[in-house]
């Protein structure tokens, strides 16, 4: 098999506010459709996001499982933090000690789709 690209797609019943968000967190640009919006980075499609007006959030660690989740790493967890949480980020669950080698914190976008800022 030749995989020619790869696209993750999240399904929102808000599709404006799922797309932005992740516009402005990966520092791209929302192409808008009626019921699919693409989200890309320079010139190069990230993720995308489909509707899904009757959708139901994961409500990890407590109840519905994740589902899926993007893990992305950071240079700097301390101002990646500020920028999930200024774009609308949720922190779900906090890491123990953010000056850690390694470690992650644990968000949810505005549709509640967990996804790990790593480091």
């Amino acid at each position: 098999m030749q995989l020619l690209r790869q696209l993750v797609v999240f399904d929102a019943a808000d599709l404006a506010a799922e797309s932005g968000f992740w516009a402005r967190l990966l520092g791209g640009s929302v192409d808008a459709g009626e019921d699919w919006h693409t989200v890309s980075v320079d010139g190069e499609d990230r993720v995308a996001v489909q509707l899904a007006p009757g959708h139901v959030p994961p409500q990890w660690p407590d109840g519905r499982p994740q589902q899926v989740h993007l893990d992305l790493i950071v240079a700097d967890i301390r101002e990646a933090h500020e920028d999930a949480v200024g774009a609308g980020a949720r922190l779900l669950q906090a890491a123990d000690d953010l000056d850690a080698e390694e470690g992650f914190q644990v968000y949810a976008d505005p549709a509640g789709h967990p996804f790990c800022l790593c480091w």
